[in-house]
């Protein structure tokens, strides 16, 4: 059975998606018109009080770079874009279920962020904004799989941690695909943009994203950098995920300086133990 045929057979078995905030679905649909405005898409966020909270406090977090305090989502809007609000407002929407799901995933998944900022903005790559966000979300479908595939999960856990092997590894043995496959879908699902997908999809195979490698490469890096580096955790088992050579050349990392790079990273990551939504 290929990939394609194994992805169809498990949607089949999902009964649901994780439940998010009818802003969300509105918000999905507004973007996608030609006519909606920076203000539109403030008002429709700040309409549900606790969840434009959460955004702010997301684009105020040190991983956008933004200087100076933004203080309205209208504002936010008009510095990182619809995609980025978008990837955002759905990263807000989703820690509580991250928190439940597997503890040390969303701590994980800010340091991601924060490392692919660190890195983007260090190597002058365009919409660092776009590629942080990818990284927050690189791993939702672990989450789709723990909370719709309970018992398949149960098994890839018990799998990884007797044998010490990858949760990566695990998945494809019991499910045919890998969290980045399920990612993929369920970010399709969500109607997120390209320029998020990709990154999802390819961040344990960045070489062969169809396009957009650099994004790809650089959420892969810090992937494996946030592993390296203990921040956060969730169900991961055999070690560190291997960086390709393609990537690290890809991205130019051989000529900058390194030492440099890791301790700015360092000092950006002291931010997750203390972050809370």
């Amino acid at each position: 059975m290929g990939k394609e045929q194994h992805i169809k057979a498990i949607t089949r078995r999902i009964q649901s998606l994780p439940t998010l905030p009818p802003v969300v679905k509105k918000l999905t649909a507004m973007v996608e018109s030609p006519d909606v405005t920076a203000k539109d898409v403030g008002k429709l966020i700040s309409s549900d009080q606790v969840l434009s909270a959460k955004v702010l406090k997301l684009v105020n977090s040190s991983f956008y770079g933004i200087s100076g305090k933004v203080s309205s989502i209208s504002h936010a809007v008009i510095l990182l874009g619809f995609n980025v609000i978008k990837g955002v407002v759905l990263s807000a929407s989703v820690f509580e279920i991250m928190e439940r799901s597997m503890i040390g995933l969303w701590e994980h998944s800010l340091g991601a962020a924060i490392i692919s900022g660190t890195i983007s903005r260090n190597l002058g790559l365009s919409e660092p904004e776009e590629i942080s966000t990818a990284a927050l979300l690189h791993d939702i479908g672990k989450v789709l799989v723990r909370v719709s595939l309970s018992e398949d999960y149960d098994r890839i856990i018990r799998i990884a941690r007797e044998q010490d092997r990858a949760f990566r590894e695990a998945e494809l043995e019991v499910l045919g695909v890998d969290h980045a496959d399920i990612g993929a879908w369920l970010s399709r699902e969500w109607g997120l943009p390209r320029q998020l997908i990709t990154p999802i999809t390819y961040h344990h195979d960045p070489d062969n994203a169809p396009g957009l490698q650099d994004r790809a490469a650089v959420v892969h890096i810090a992937d494996s950098l946030a592993h390296a580096f203990g921040v956060g955790g969730g169900p991961d088992g055999g070690g560190v995920p291997r960086i390709t050579g393609k990537s690290w050349s890809l991205l130019g990392l051989p000529d900058i300086d390194l030492t440099a790079l890791m301790r700015k990273i360092l000092v950006d990551l002291e931010e997750v133990e203390n972050y809370k939504l």
